[in-house]
């Protein structure tokens, strides 16, 4: 008997001792009138063993077969077993054996049959307290940003970055592979975030120097404010830089980074994927759909947050990197290893020493930019060299001194007092 057929035996039998009536004990039960009539008539004849329900110790009615138990357990032996870090777990299994065998079994189902048969475990590791914060309210007003490190095609090919997005209203993520987390990585994630979706009104990313700089002491005393490059593209897109203080502070993208980690290496084990190329048409195929169809919430306010793209504004001019050259007297600017000649020809006169800004695009091509006019150049083969400056100094020669100056006076009479043996020698 478990605790509350005990319970109901012990009410039931103080109405037997007539020291409660039927409708008190009804009331105490939380029974209908009519169900404790029916329970207190099985007392009566079967004593308390009588209110054990009669389905205990039966195998239920809906029970799958034993033959269908056992071929689903081979199929997730064989397919989605392992050690712990690497099987795969009750849902994402059920998820599989539908896709994969058309084999339909209920997650929670597989869940307690995987743990008889010592297939999952239950162990966890316990997290420190923290308080939940709240979603933001519209979809585009924060959208989160990290890069996640992992062996995430295994041994079948080098470690690599996820670089993740996930709005923190609705879940919604969007991701790319890259071999490490660079600026153009970054820069190629949100431009399909802003191409698909919009202009988010803010990124909440942490404080590496790929999104942040932190001044130095100097440019603290100067009151100079350095910006990356990502930071130079959002600010022409009007996206406000949000740098977080901790992993917990951006935990929505964090628990994102874990759900990859699980689910996202597995899928990719069973198509034996084994590049970034491929991985990343996975991802854009069919995997992140599917992700945030599962995953993905409502938010708690209609209205989307996100900018449409100008029309006026070129994706290309945004997401580039940038720099400042002088030009030289020569109108030549050096940019690297190369040497980019000004034409003559502009629409607007650049002068000497002035600064012009060179943008380098994804594909390596440079685009020259002074005061939003686009300068016309061409490249040289070689540096430019310049003629080797006239030497302007002065020559200065000595006069012989004549036979007979004191100094030569003074040699011969030197000359003169020396031993006969010194003279003989010469």
């Amino acid at each position: 008997m478990n605790d509350r057929e005990t319970r109901r035996s012990g009410v039931l039998d103080r109405v037997k001792s007539e020291d409660l009536t039927q409708v008190e004990a009804a009331e105490i039960l939380g029974l209908s009138y009519r169900q404790t009539k029916r329970l207190y008539r099985r007392f009566l004849k079967l004593g308390a063993e009588g209110l054990v329900h009669g389905h205990v110790g039966k195998r239920s009615n809906h029970a799958k077969a034993a033959r269908f138990r056992r071929r689903v357990l081979a199929l997730v032996r064989k397919h989605y077993g392992g050690e712990p870090g690497e099987r795969f777990g009750p849902t994402l299994a059920a998820e599989h054996l539908a896709e994969d065998h058309k084999v339909v079994v209920d997650a929670e189902t597989l869940r307690r049959w995987m743990l008889e048969e010592g297939l999952w475990t239950r162990a966890r590791k316990r997290k420190p307290y923290r308080q939940r914060r709240l979603r933001r309210a519209h979809f585009g007003e924060l959208v989160q940003m990290d890069g996640s490190f992992e062996d995430w095609l295994e041994e079948r090919g080098p470690r690599g970055c996820l670089i993740h997005m996930v709005d923190d209203a609705t879940s919604t993520s969007l991701a790319t592979f890259t071999l490490e987390e660079t600026t153009w990585g970054v820069a190629d994630t949100l431009r399909k975030w802003v191409e698909k979706y919009g202009i988010p009104r803010a990124l909440y990313v942490d404080w590496k120097t790929v999104y942040l700089v932190t001044p130095t002491e100097r440019q603290k005393q100067e009151g100079i404010v350095p910006i990356s490059q990502v930071g130079r593209m959002c600010a022409k897109l009007g996206i406000e830089i949000i740098g977080a203080n901790s992993p917990q502070a951006k935990g929505r993208v964090e628990r994102g980074h874990g759900t990859h980690q699980d689910r996202l290496i597995k899928k990719m084990r069973l198509k034996r994927i084994a590049t970034y190329e491929k991985a990343n048409a996975f991802l854009e195929g069919s995997y992140l759909q599917q992700h945030n169809g599962k995953y993905a919430v409502t938010a708690r306010e209609k209205a989307d947050f996100h900018l449409a793209v100008a029309a006026r504004l070129d994706l290309d001019q945004v997401f580039c990197l940038e720099e400042e050259r002088k030009v030289s007297n020569d109108w030549v600017l050096q940019y690297g290893k190369r040497w980019l000649q000004l034409e003559a020809e502009q629409k607007k006169p650049v002068g000497v020493g002035s600064t012009v800004i060179v943008r380098q695009h994804r594909d390596g091509a440079l685009t020259l930019v002074q005061g939003g006019a686009v300068l016309r150049w061409h490249e040289l083969p070689e540096r430019p060299k310049t003629a080797a400056p006239v030497s302007k100094r002065r020559v200065v020669t000595r006069p012989k001194p004549a036979p007979d100056h004191p100094w030569r006076k003074s040699m011969r009479a030197a000359q003169g007092r020396q031993p006969e043996s010194a003279r003989g020698a010469r």
